[in-house]
């Protein structure tokens, strides 16, 4: 086996320095020349008919240089898959926040004084909040015909549903013969709440047209290639009309994959005939931006007496908001797992998109796995209770294993449930003595991770580096880090002499975007096949300058030296200075998405809970996983930490507050995110085993951690005072609550 020189140290990210001092440029911080700002009106009303639209007031205040309303932009629609989402409402809106008018000015208070004389004219709908309202008969209906919309994804529709928008469902067996054969059977339904993404970058973005027609657009998103492909259909444009430039991004956590308000700037640009930024305050973050959908999942399971799960039915309703185009498939990828880690043979599995005049649904890190996960490990001890076994025993009796199908019908490879579970439990103590009202609770997640297209460039300098080109914006994962040391180890090099930078749209090869935890899978190994490649081209030079054949040279340490005669030897650098040509090869490879290898996160957490207030402390989390070859220790536990502490968040305390579809909390002072005062004690088990898709046999790590705790949470709350929570957050009132219940 090669001997790592850096993959498996802790390099420190190349653009660390720049970050901490304040020079990183975010979208917010780009300025170009004659740049107006622009404002957004957003609808008060969650459902409504617009009747008249007056901007005369807001035309004449000083400094304004555009005004468009919803009639400017009549048909146009935006949306990553289905287009179902006006850049502005022309006729009618469907959620508080949607966005109806929207004025350029030379200052951001001009353009504020504006948008606030803007006159409109409602005719106030019927509304409806409930996904499970909303598909009742006598519901207001958000959208006539559906699948009329450019986009539609037509096989997944659901146009037997009233507010229906998509359909996913997995079978297999026969799940009613299955509930028969059981000796018992559980049914337990699970409310999971609104979640924003948490990032501390607003959306922001400019739009510039330039002097040849084209559009220039810095903005702040994940996947400028995909990004580029919504604006074009939706402004009517060819892609290639359009260049999205480098800019870093703040955080995104899955939220920022969308050009929704890239459309509006766009058309002010048109007709201001100058360059329009526009950034969200967090108000407008929280209210109208893309969070997690508020969803409701029933499990049916049928069991024996000893313990076997023998059929298992799960519906889950998620409310898609007034729109489904934050969605790039218009559906969440729920089947991850949908029936847990665990052996049924027979199952029924249905995820449904329901309109709701609620703020309209995104992608947050691992989407839609959070309400899975906690739905299944809180039904999942709620049947090990009943049939009064250990909850670990439980699952350890109905572990998958190797080879075997999951709940829809998944060949699994690699598996390490058992294994991995059972250092989590070693490492927490599982069975040790607990204090009064204290508890430990058990939780797992898996997931599969996507595949898909990307590419890169790499090229040998004449001063012995290598410079890489990519096409992914590292938005906090550490991408590029990891580019650096496989080319530095794959080249031999110092990983100081390899350097990234950050291509556009225009001079990168494409890419599908940082999405579902496949960087290192996707960009790594084209990564390797860079250097390889490369390494080709370089051998092939020296041995023109050797005189001898490729093969009969070694290369090390950035020299190229004669196998039988060591004395001669080659610079790198004096190789590729010497080249005939540039020394640069472009790698492009759609990869597959391995649905047959299993990941898998096990959690314990541990809690302590006041019975007189409700009030819970997550005193600690064990955090468990399958992992290979880890590229960077520090970056990798970084994600661990990280993930662990947003679950915990949305376990305990993460909730967007809807009165009658309006956001409550819209502000960074209600809506509670953990705090460094709120970290726990955290434990890290690394259980290193083989099968990774990535390079050099690693495994993902990006989006495992944070899906479990808020189930490993709920099962510890009930370990330490015997009570049962169905809905997140796990609230101090909701403890004290169900207690007071439970004591008569």
């Amino acid at each position: 086996m090669a001997e790592f020189k850096s993959v498996g140290t802790s390099v420190p990210r190349a653009d660390g320095k720049d970050k901490v001092s304040g020079r990183t440029v975010y979208a917010a911080d780009v300025k170009v020349s004659g740049l107006l700002w622009g404002k957004i009106l957003r609808s008060p009303h969650p459902h409504a008919r617009i009747r008249r639209v007056d901007v005369a007031k807001a035309g004449r205040v000083p400094g304004v240089r555009a005004v468009i309303t919803g009639e400017d932009v009549r048909g146009r629609l935006v949306g990553k898959q289905i287009r179902d989402m006006p850049v502005l409402c022309w006729d009618v809106v469907r959620f508080i926040g949607d966005r109806v008018a929207a004025v350029a000015a030379d200052t951001l208070d001009a353009a504020e004084e504006a948008i606030h004389l803007i006159d409109v004219d409602y005719e106030q709908l019927p509304a409806v909040f409930d996904p499970e309202e909303a598909m009742k008969p006598g519901a207001p209906l958000l959208h006539e015909n559906v699948a009329a919309y450019d986009g539609a994804p037509t096989k997944i529709l659901a146009n037997d549903l009233h507010n229906g928008l998509t359909r996913l469902a997995y079978s297999k067996g026969d799940v009613e013969q299955g509930f028969r054969e059981a000796d018992l059977v559980l049914e337990h339904t699970f409310r999971i709440p609104a979640r924003h993404q948490g990032y501390l970058e607003p959306h922001a973005g400019t739009v510039d047209i330039d002097g040849d027609g084209r559009v220039q657009v810095w903005a702040s998103v994940k996947n400028p290639f995909g990004v580029r492909s919504q604006l074009s259909k939706a402004l009517g444009l060819p892609e290639e009309r359009i260049r999205m430039n480098v800019v870093n991004v703040g955080g995104e956590f899955g939220g920022k994959g969308d050009g929704v308000d890239l459309t509006v700037a766009y058309f002010l640009a048109q007709k201001a005939g100058k360059p329009v930024k526009i950034v969200n305050t967090y108000g407008e973050e929280l209210s109208a931006s893309n969070p997690a959908h508020p969803t409701v999942i029933t499990i049916r399971s049928g069991v024996t007496r000893d313990g076997r799960i023998v059929a298992r039915s799960t519906r889950a309703l998620h409310a898609s908001g007034g729109y489904g185009a934050l969605k790039s498939n218009t559906s969440l990828a729920t089947w991850h797992y949908a029936g847990g880690q665990y052996r049924i043979e027979h199952a029924s599995f249905e995820f449904l998109q329901i309109y709701t005049n609620t703020v309209p649904g995104g992608y947050y890190r691992s989407p839609g796995a959070v309400a899975v996960a906690f739905a299944v490990d809180s039904h999942t001890d709620l049947i090990a209770q009943e049939l009064k076994i250990d909850p670990a025993e439980f699952r350890m009796r109905n572990f998958l294993s190797e080879g075997e199908e999951d709940g829809v019908g998944h060949p699994l490879k690699n598996v390490r449930f058992r294994e991995v579970l059972q250092s989590a439990l070693s490492a927490a103590g599982w069975n040790k003595a607990k204090p009064r009202n204290s508890g430990r609770g058990i939780a797992l997640s898996g997931r599969h991770i996507s595949g898909g297209d990307t590419g890169v460039i790499l090229t040998a300098e004449s001063d012995g580096s290598f410079t890489i080109v990519s096409p992914s914006i590292d938005q906090g994962s550490g991408t590029h880090t990891i580019l650096r040391q496989l080319v530095a180890d794959q080249m031999k090099v110092p990983v100081e002499h390899v350097k990234v930078v950050v291509g556009d749209t225009d001079t990168a090869p494409r890419d599908g975007g940082m999405r579902a935890s496949r960087m290192t899978y996707v960009a790594g190994n084209a990564m390797v096949e860079a250097c390889e490649k490369l390494r080709e081209r370089l051998l092939e030079q020296a041995a023109r300058m050797l005189e001898c054949r490729a093969e009969e040279i070694e290369f090390a340490d950035g020299r190229f030296l004669l196998r039988q005669d060591p004395g001669q030897q080659l610079a790198l650098r004096r190789v590729v200075a010497q080249a005939a040509e540039r020394l640069e090869v472009m790698v492009y490879e759609d990869y597959p998405y391995p649905e047959n290898i299993s990941y898998i996160c096990a959690q314990v957490a541990e809690v302590e809970v006041d019975p007189a207030t409700g009030a819970v402390r997550v005193k600690r989390i064990v955090t468990a996983h399958d992992v290979g070859t880890i590229i960077n220790p520090i970056a990798h536990q970084g994600q661990i930490d990280g993930a662990a502490i947003m679950g915990m968040g949305q376990g305990v305390m993460e909730e967007l507050v809807m009165d009658n579809g309006r956001i409550t909390n819209n502000n960074l002072g209600d809506y509670k995110l953990p705090t460094v005062a709120d970290i726990p004690k955290l434990t890290t088990v690394l259980v290193k085993s083989t099968g990774g898709v990535g390079p050099l046999d690693s495994k993902p790590i990006g989006e495992f951690a944070n899906n479990a705790p808020p189930a490993a949470i709920a099962n510890a709350i009930a370990d330490a005072v015997g009570v049962r929570l169905f809905e997140l957050p796990l609230a101090p009132e909701k403890i004290y609550r169900a207690i007071k219940e439970r004591q008569g």
